[in-house]
Protein backbone atom coordinates (compact mmCIF):
# COMPACT_ATOMS: atom_id res chain seq x y z
CA UNK A 1 0.00 0.00 0.00
CA UNK A 2 1.57 3.44 -0.85
CA UNK A 3 1.13 6.52 0.65
CA UNK A 4 -1.01 9.27 -1.16
CA UNK A 5 0.11 12.60 0.65
CA UNK A 6 -2.94 15.27 1.24
CA UNK A 7 -1.11 18.94 1.04
CA UNK A 8 -3.73 21.15 2.09
CA UNK A 9 -2.81 24.93 2.42
CA UNK A 10 -4.91 25.84 5.14
CA UNK A 11 -3.47 23.23 7.25
CA UNK A 12 -0.07 24.39 6.02
CA UNK A 13 -1.45 27.50 6.86
CA UNK A 14 -2.47 26.85 10.97
CA UNK A 15 0.73 24.66 11.48
CA UNK A 16 3.12 27.09 10.10
CA UNK A 17 4.50 24.52 8.00
CA UNK A 18 5.89 25.52 4.23
CA UNK A 19 4.97 23.74 1.18
CA UNK A 20 9.12 22.47 1.19
CA UNK A 21 8.43 21.00 4.36
CA UNK A 22 5.64 19.55 3.97
CA UNK A 23 7.19 17.75 0.77
CA UNK A 24 10.37 16.47 2.63
CA UNK A 25 8.26 14.83 5.37
CA UNK A 26 6.39 13.20 2.78
CA UNK A 27 9.54 12.36 0.94
CA UNK A 28 10.83 10.45 4.12
CA UNK A 29 7.33 8.55 3.91
CA UNK A 30 8.29 7.64 0.28
CA UNK A 31 4.90 9.38 -1.26
CA UNK A 32 4.12 8.27 -3.91
CA UNK A 33 1.18 11.34 -4.85
CA UNK A 34 1.01 14.04 -3.53
CA UNK A 35 -2.67 16.12 -4.09
CA UNK A 36 -2.35 19.78 -3.52
CA UNK A 37 -5.47 21.51 -1.66
CA UNK A 38 -6.97 24.88 -1.63
CA UNK A 39 -10.01 25.81 -1.47
CA UNK A 40 -9.83 29.57 -0.72
CA UNK A 41 -6.82 31.08 -2.71
CA UNK A 42 -6.66 32.60 -5.91
CA UNK A 43 -5.46 30.67 -9.13
CA UNK A 44 -2.52 32.39 -9.55
CA UNK A 45 -1.45 31.14 -5.80
CA UNK A 46 -2.16 27.83 -6.05
CA UNK A 47 -0.68 27.65 -9.89
CA UNK A 48 3.01 29.25 -8.11
CA UNK A 49 1.77 26.38 -4.91
CA UNK A 50 2.17 23.63 -7.61
CA UNK A 51 5.26 24.97 -9.53
CA UNK A 52 7.00 25.21 -6.11
CA UNK A 53 5.77 21.63 -5.21
CA UNK A 54 7.27 20.61 -8.63
CA UNK A 55 10.67 21.98 -8.07
CA UNK A 56 11.10 19.73 -5.12
CA UNK A 57 9.24 16.96 -5.81
CA UNK A 58 9.07 14.07 -8.24
CA UNK A 59 6.13 11.60 -7.56
CA UNK A 60 2.75 12.11 -9.07
CA UNK A 61 1.27 15.85 -8.30
CA UNK A 62 -2.40 16.05 -8.52
CA UNK A 63 -4.41 19.16 -8.09
CA UNK A 64 -7.78 19.57 -6.30
CA UNK A 65 -10.80 21.08 -8.43
CA UNK A 66 -8.55 23.02 -10.42
CA UNK A 67 -8.48 21.20 -13.68
CA UNK A 68 -7.56 24.18 -15.35
CA UNK A 69 -3.94 23.75 -13.60
CA UNK A 70 -3.84 20.37 -15.20
CA UNK A 71 -0.34 21.56 -17.10
CA UNK A 72 1.07 22.35 -13.86
CA UNK A 73 1.15 19.12 -12.43
CA UNK A 74 -0.33 15.26 -13.40
CA UNK A 75 -3.70 14.90 -12.96
CA UNK A 76 -7.13 16.45 -10.93
CA UNK A 77 -8.97 15.07 -8.61
CA UNK A 78 -12.95 15.99 -7.81
CA UNK A 79 -15.40 16.02 -4.77
CA UNK A 80 -19.05 14.50 -6.40
CA UNK A 81 -20.75 18.33 -5.49
CA UNK A 82 -17.32 19.55 -7.44
CA UNK A 83 -18.22 16.95 -10.31
CA UNK A 84 -21.98 17.93 -10.63
CA UNK A 85 -21.21 21.64 -11.06
CA UNK A 86 -19.56 20.31 -14.74
CA UNK A 87 -22.46 18.55 -15.04
CA UNK A 88 -25.40 16.25 -12.71
CA UNK A 89 -24.50 13.32 -15.02
CA UNK A 90 -20.87 11.79 -14.19
CA UNK A 91 -20.87 10.20 -17.11
CA UNK A 92 -21.18 13.82 -18.98
CA UNK A 93 -18.98 15.61 -16.61
CA UNK A 94 -16.53 13.07 -16.65
CA UNK A 95 -16.18 13.35 -20.34
CA UNK A 96 -16.10 16.80 -20.10
CA UNK A 97 -13.04 16.83 -17.82
CA UNK A 98 -11.37 14.54 -20.14
CA UNK A 99 -11.91 16.79 -23.08
CA UNK A 100 -9.78 19.20 -20.94
CA UNK A 101 -7.01 17.15 -19.37
CA UNK A 102 -6.87 14.45 -21.86
CA UNK A 103 -6.04 10.70 -21.44
CA UNK A 104 -2.30 11.49 -20.00
CA UNK A 105 -3.28 13.00 -16.83
CA UNK A 106 -4.83 11.34 -14.29
CA UNK A 107 -8.73 11.49 -13.12
CA UNK A 108 -9.59 10.86 -9.39
CA UNK A 109 -12.94 11.33 -7.66
CA UNK A 110 -14.08 11.06 -4.18
CA UNK A 111 -16.64 8.14 -3.24
CA UNK A 112 -18.25 8.14 0.04
CA UNK A 113 -20.52 4.79 -0.33
CA UNK A 114 -20.89 2.05 -2.47
CA UNK A 115 -23.48 3.36 -4.54
CA UNK A 116 -21.15 5.55 -5.57
CA UNK A 117 -18.03 3.26 -5.87
CA UNK A 118 -19.99 1.17 -8.29
CA UNK A 119 -21.17 4.60 -10.24
CA UNK A 120 -17.70 5.35 -10.47
CA UNK A 121 -16.71 1.76 -12.20
CA UNK A 122 -18.65 3.89 -15.28
CA UNK A 123 -16.70 6.54 -15.69
CA UNK A 124 -13.09 6.96 -17.20
CA UNK A 125 -11.07 7.33 -14.02
CA UNK A 126 -7.55 6.61 -13.19
CA UNK A 127 -8.32 6.17 -9.06
CA UNK A 128 -11.05 6.77 -6.72
CA UNK A 129 -11.11 8.50 -2.91
CA UNK A 130 -13.05 6.68 -0.79
CA UNK A 131 -13.77 7.68 3.21
CA UNK A 132 -14.23 8.73 5.50
CA UNK A 133 -12.66 6.04 7.46
CA UNK A 134 -12.39 7.85 10.40
CA UNK A 135 -13.38 10.98 12.14
CA UNK A 136 -11.38 13.80 10.78
CA UNK A 137 -11.09 17.47 11.63
CA UNK A 138 -9.90 18.61 8.47
CA UNK A 139 -13.26 17.89 6.28
CA UNK A 140 -16.22 19.38 8.14
CA UNK A 141 -18.81 17.64 5.57
CA UNK A 142 -18.43 13.84 6.89
CA UNK A 143 -22.12 12.63 6.45
CA UNK A 144 -21.11 9.66 7.07
CA UNK A 145 -18.00 6.99 8.29
CA UNK A 146 -17.22 3.85 6.83
CA UNK A 147 -14.75 2.34 9.54
CA UNK A 148 -14.13 -1.24 8.58
CA UNK A 149 -16.49 -1.37 5.71
CA UNK A 150 -14.23 0.79 3.56
CA UNK A 151 -12.10 -2.64 2.61
CA UNK A 152 -15.24 -4.26 1.53
CA UNK A 153 -16.76 -1.15 -0.14
CA UNK A 154 -13.26 -1.11 -2.00
CA UNK A 155 -13.41 -4.28 -3.37
CA UNK A 156 -16.20 -3.45 -5.13
CA UNK A 157 -13.88 -0.68 -7.20
CA UNK A 158 -12.59 -1.45 -10.84
CA UNK A 159 -10.15 1.18 -10.12
CA UNK A 160 -7.42 1.45 -7.55
CA UNK A 161 -8.84 2.84 -4.00
CA UNK A 162 -7.14 5.75 -1.87
CA UNK A 163 -8.37 5.65 1.71
CA UNK A 164 -9.37 8.83 2.91
CA UNK A 165 -10.72 10.48 6.24
CA UNK A 166 -8.60 10.04 9.26
CA UNK A 167 -6.11 7.69 7.94
CA UNK A 168 -2.97 6.67 9.80
CA UNK A 169 0.68 5.55 8.68
CA UNK A 170 0.19 2.27 10.60
CA UNK A 171 -3.86 1.42 9.23
CA UNK A 172 -3.36 -1.74 6.99
CA UNK A 173 -5.91 -2.61 4.46
CA UNK A 174 -6.77 -5.60 1.78
CA UNK A 175 -8.11 -3.57 -1.36
CA UNK A 176 -6.89 -0.43 -1.20
CA UNK A 177 -3.66 0.71 -3.16
CA UNK A 178 -3.41 4.11 -1.30
CA UNK A 179 -3.39 5.76 1.85
CA UNK A 180 -4.05 8.96 1.84
CA UNK A 181 -2.79 10.88 4.65
CA UNK A 182 -2.73 14.98 5.61
CA UNK A 183 -2.71 15.65 8.79
CA UNK A 184 -1.18 12.72 10.60
CA UNK A 185 2.05 13.24 8.96
CA UNK A 186 2.57 16.71 10.73
CA UNK A 187 2.47 15.01 13.90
Amino acid sequence: MQLYALCDQELLDRNNTSIEEFVRIANSHEAKVIQYRNKTSDIAFIKQQLIQIRKIYDGFLIVNDRYELVEFCDGVHLGQEDLKEIDADALKAVKILRSVIKKDKLLGISTHNEKEVLKANELDLNYIGLGAYRDTSTKKDISSVLGNKVDEIASKSIHPVAVIGGVKLEDSFENISYKVIGSGLLK
